[in-house]
């Protein structure tokens, strides 16, 4: 495929401001076989190969670099196995991550990370960036539950295009290298995976209870997941939004939303019985004793549904209204109300503005950049604020990516955090894996 309209619509993400290359070809790949050949033709041409899915991804890893052959795996959408008595699935890697939660719910079983993209994004992709999620606070990342992979390699391995499996299937498995685990977050820059074999859980039995916390302050709500921290308690989800997130989100969906404050925190509890109504009980205390404006448990399931949909929504929502600079660092839980405050003293330093939304109880912090279009001076500023937020997440023993990987716009940012003997670690790794430096150049390191 060479027509540049549909070159153009598959060469990025959703990273505005990472930069784009011209793509020579692109191949909508529909198996294993397809991409494998295309590899070793491109291995003999010397032409990079950029591998995407559904591109949504928030670092520019996915985009175009010049002269390359962008491999959209969107195609290869099937759901191949799904063993119910061993609680795994194999999949391909176009498969988006709400569909196969639905279709292992079916069978009484959960695949538990959630990324706010799981209506659009895809297991590939996920994979790919080791994405987290909602849940991600109790029930872990996407690489706790990748138990193997099918991937089309080069280097060691044998002629590029070459098709091996890493991993296994059992629960299980220490037999060489964890394989798996590196590949998975390396940004499609070892490899290109093409099969996934998933662990999954068993479903939950009721309905989480949903507990909201209303906060004067982004810096109280913060307080706040110190809190939840200190007590001991383990919500699945804590999530932060505040007052420009949930505007944004009402003015657009019209959810029924009301903004009386200057931040949210929602918290999911899904353990069952009695221990699930005093762990929630228990949360909504935190809430109030960390200077909740107020704070309640939720029995209405359609509030609780918005609450949510709203938190999964605040991106797109804030991206209708300017083009979005997203910030994606990760610190220590006792680190959070600091990080919070950094956030709004930079913000006000450099003339921005910056909505929040936040894993906050697990630490990861999303501040959304907001300029004007066509506004050079205001990049300049974003960019700023961009690159100190960084620091100061690197200086409280955080890290420059919770989720949304390195991509292209944190290589920097990475740079700074890693000692220089880990840094050349990495660099070894990719120069042995990858000789010709063929699969997604320029990325992640």
């Amino acid at each position: 495929m060479v027509d540049p309209d549909v070159l153009a619509s598959i060469s990025h993400d959703d990273a505005e401001w990472a930069p784009v290359g011209k793509a020579l070809a692109a191949l909508r790949a529909t198996s294993t076989q397809e991409v494998s050949a295309a590899v070793r033709v491109a291995a003999e041409l010397g032409i990079p190969v950029v591998a995407r899915g559904a591109g949504t991804g928030l670092s520019g890893g996915a985009n175009a670099v010049d002269g390359c052959l962008v491999i959209d795996l969107s195609p290869m959408n099937q759901i191949l196995e799904i063993d119910v008595e061993n609680m795994i699935c194999v999949v391909q890697p176009g498969v988006v991550n709400d569909d196969l939660k639905a279709a292992v719910a079916r069978h009484g079983l959960w695949y538990p990370p959630d990324p706010a993209s799981a209506p659009w994004s895809t297991i590939g992709g996920n994979v790919s960036t080791n994405a987290g999620g909602l849940c991600c606070l109790k029930y872990g990342v996407t690489r706790d539950y990748v138990l193997g992979l099918e991937v089309v390699v080069g280097g060691p391995a044998g002629e590029y295009g070459t098709v091996t499996h890493i991993g296994h299937r059992t629960t299980k498995g220490v037999a060489g290298y964890d394989l798996t685990g590196l590949f998975v977050g390396s940004e499609g820059t070892l490899g290109i995976v093409t099969e996934i074999t998933l662990r999954l859980r068993p479903a939950r039995r009721e309905a989480p209870r949903t507990v909201v916390g209303a906060f004067p302050s982004l810096v109280k709500a913060g307080d706040a997941v110190a809190a939840v921290t200190r007590d001991g308690l383990l919500p699945t989800a804590l999530e932060l939004l505040d007052r420009a997130c949930l505007q944004a989100v009402e003015d657009w969906k019209h959810l029924g939303l009301e903004a009386d404050a200057e931040a949210l925190l929602l918290a999911q509890i899904d353990t069952p019985g009695e221990s699930g109504q005093a762990e929630a009980t228990a949360t909504a205390e935190a809430f109030e004793g960390a200077g909740a404006l107020w704070a309640a448990v939720s029995t209405d399931e359609q509030e609780a549904e918005a609450l949510f949909a709203a938190r999964r929504l605040a991106y797109p929502a804030l991206e209708r209204l300017s083009p979005v600079l997203t910030e994606d660092v990760c610190v220590p839980r006792s680190q959070v109300p600091a990080m919070l405050a950094a956030v709004v003293e930079i913000a006000e330093r450099h003339g921005v503005s910056i909505a929040t939304i936040a894993h906050a109880g697990d630490g990861n912090l999303h501040p959304l950049i907001l300029t004007p279009p066509n506004d050079d001076a205001a990049r300049v500023a974003a960019q700023a604020a961009f690159e100190e937020i960084l620091a100061r997440a690197i200086a409280v023993g955080g890290t420059v990516s919770g989720e949304h990987g390195i991509g292209l716009l944190k290589r920097e940012g990475l740079h700074r955090e890693l000692p220089p003997p880990v840094l050349a670690m990495q660099v070894a790794l990719k120069q042995t894996l990858d000789p010709l430096g063929l699969f997604n150049p320029g990325k992640a390191i």
